[in-house]
């Protein structure tokens, strides 16, 4: 189900929107999914602006970016790209193949200028100095973040992404965000063990 959710909050309400892409096992399956449900939530009682795309292939992950960054008019609103997606430790998994987190950058080449790349905890988020690295200097985005651990009990998007992205909306420096974060929710941060690669 691909439904933007710019119904729900005039675009003039929302200074940075979020652009979520979430994996799904089949795109033809019309179903409104847990994440979707919670976007909507954040857009009525918060007043911030999604785009959510579902995908179940790497090729419709590539093609849902691309109608982003050549379509969509507002694209240098998009703040934060979220991307629920499960897979193994800094790789995702799309119709049970697995791609590195090496070719999810090469896929955003060039095209995340300014963005910060956030993963839901269905997937953990280890990085060394130098992957995250070669990430940011291949896609250009200014942060990618997510979670070490994959706890299966506390989904992240029903939590702390929730937090993240209404702070982030407020105070544009992601540094002092997550610093916010940790103060104010010192125990989920460390139980998901949330990470920020800048």
């Amino acid at each position: 189900m691909n439904e933007p959710l710019s119904h729900l909050t005039p675009y003039t309400e929302a200074e940075k929107f979020v652009y979520c892409l979430e994996a799904v096992p089949d795109v033809e399956l019309e179903a409104t999914t847990a994440v979707l449900k919670t976007l909507e939530d954040i857009a009525l009682t918060q007043g911030i602006t999604s785009i959510y795309k579902s995908c179940d292939t790497i090729e419709g992950l590539e093609d849902s970016l691309n109608t982003l960054i050549y379509d969509d008019h507002n694209f240098k609103d998009y703040e934060i790209i979220y991307l629920i997606m499960s897979g193994q430790p800094n790789n995702i998994m799309l119709n049970d193949y697995y791609y590195s987190i090496e070719e999810i950058a090469e896929i955003f080449e060039g095209k995340m200028t300014g963005k910060i790349i956030h993963f839901s905890n269905r997937k953990a988020l280890d990085l060394t100095d130098e992957e995250s690295q070669y990430f940011l200097d291949v896609t250009g985005a200014r942060a990618i973040s997510g979670y070490g651990s994959r706890n299966k009990d506390i989904l992240s998007y029903n939590t702390i992404d929730r937090v993240f992205i209404t702070m982030f909306q407020e105070n544009d420096d992601f540094k002092e965000v997550v610093e916010q974060m940790f103060q104010k929710h010192y125990k989920l941060c460390k139980l998901l063990d949330f990470r920020l690669y800048y």
